[in-house]
């Protein structure tokens, strides 16, 4: 598990301010206007959400970046609905992940994102408009202080940020990139603040000019597509966003006493067209991810290549290509994939962590050293120390071997244990 220090120091510090002040720990919504349990203050919120940010996203598929015009258009109607919002002057980002999952989530202090994979469900900019306005109110609300607060008061800790990789083995370099995914920051808001989030964003749709009945039409595809078999793939989703058919209802009556607006689903259709055009090649990609966890990684190796030749600007298609001939143990063909993966996108940790630890491997430590320490630089990871560490072990500098065994040693999991096993073996032999 990724450190959590900062995060339990601000709570800590929330806490002691409000119990000096005498206040109980009391705050006014600044939605709604109700007094409500936080035992933080707005500063230390967004301060949160500023150093949560950069890791939700690392860990969840970084950006999107094969149309960047897609970020403008996503990011332009965010700030729209922001500026209307009951806290405007929040410093609100939004972000569009590449991950195919159909989610989206806001984090304190206005750092809100929706993955690629919900956008191309929606039909239109009111849609749109619904999910950010949506989880704006999450964060005008202060719904995530809320439920860190009562967590904390309950004795059940800062469940709902941080980061954890699956307790598995990475010595055959495969997929480590889509085990990290997914796993960050979900939070899990009560059917309070799920329809209030509704209902005030509805209100934040209307006074922005679109038309409120892209809320109810979003519900009502959610409610659709939660039945049956329709749900694989949307349980991220649907676990931080459950939908019913109450909220439709709730949805219906608010609508009527908004009026109508624009539903701009020519534009919409226009800014998603190279998402819908590459939908093809991110399914053949997530078959081959299918297939790895199945072990077909001969499968895996054709699907993802095949996903290349269909958009070949995708950074992960060559990641993934990696990882598979490394599995193989085809080392300088999957080291020139991580290179590839590199090039197109050199702002995600994993590529530049599997590279790294490929460089190692190949005893290539000048540049495992290099590779390993700029994934840190974007998420900072018990994996990179320990690679960092087999690199000075093996070039004779056990004390900054020592070092990095011992930061990989306070994690969890098979590389913990590992790191555990090289801290004691360097111990004794000083």
């Amino acid at each position: 598990m990724f450190p959590r220090s900062i995060t339990h120091r601000l709570l800590a510090t929330a806490v002691a301010a409000s119990l000096t002040a005498g206040i109980a720990g009391c705050a006014v919504n600044p939605v709604t206007g109700k007094k409500e349990l936080s035992l933080m203050s707005q500063s230390q919120e967004v301060a949160l959400g500023e150093q949560q940010y950069p890791q939700a996203q690392q860990t969840q598929g970084g950006e999107y970046l094969v149309d960047p015009t897609l970020q403008t258009y996503v990011s332009r109607v965010g700030q729209k609905l922001a500026r209307v919002s009951d806290q405007p002057n929040l410093p609100y980002e939004f972000v569009v992940l590449n991950n195919s999952t159909p989610n989206a989530w806001a984090l304190p202090g206005g750092k809100i994102a929706i993955n690629r994979g919900l956008l191309v469900l929606l039909e239109d900019e009111a849609e749109l408009a619904a999910v950010l306005g949506h989880e704006i109110v999450h964060a005008a609300a202060r719904h995530s202080a809320a439920a860190m607060s009562q967590q904390q008061i309950l004795g059940a800790g800062i469940a709902i940020l941080g980061a954890t990789t699956q307790n598995t083995a990475y010595g055959d370099l495969i997929s480590l990139g889509s085990q990290f995914g997914g796993s960050a920051y979900i939070a899990k808001y009560g059917r309070d603040n799920e329809l209030e989030s509704d209902e005030y964003g509805m209100k934040y749709m209307a006074a922005a000019g679109y038309d409120p009945q892209g809320a109810v039409r979003l519900q009502q595809k959610f409610v659709e597509l939660s039945k049956g078999k329709q749900a694989g793939g949307l349980d991220a989703l649907f676990a931080s966003h459950p939908p019913s058919q109450s909220r439709v209802d709730a949805n219906i009556a608010h609508a009527k006493k908004l009026g109508g607006g624009a539903t701009n689903r020519s534009e919409y259709q226009r800014a998603i067209a190279q998402l819908k055009k590459d939908a093809d090649a991110y399914k053949s990609y997530d078959q081959a991810v299918a297939a790895v966890q199945k072990k077909d990684y001969d499968r895996a190796l054709t699907l993802t290549r095949q996903a290349q030749k269909q958009q070949p600007k995708e950074a992960a298609f060559y990641a993934l290509e990696g990882d598979l001939l490394a599995q193989k143990k085809q080392y300088q063909a999957a080291l020139k994939s991580y290179e590839t993966a590199v090039q197109k996108n050199p702002t995600l940790f994993s590529n530049w962590l599997m590279r790294g630890m490929l460089n190692a491997q190949l005893n290539n430590y000048t540049a495992a050293e290099r590779d390993l320490q700029r994934s840190t630089s974007y998420l900072d990871t018990p994996h990179a120390h320990y690679y960092l560490g087999q690199v000075y072990e093996k070039q004779g500098n056990t004390k900054n071997a020592l070092s990095q065994y011992q930061i990989a040693a306070k994690s969890s999991g098979e590389i913990a244990t590992k790191a555990q096993a090289r801290v004691q073996a360097l111990g004794n032999q000083g």
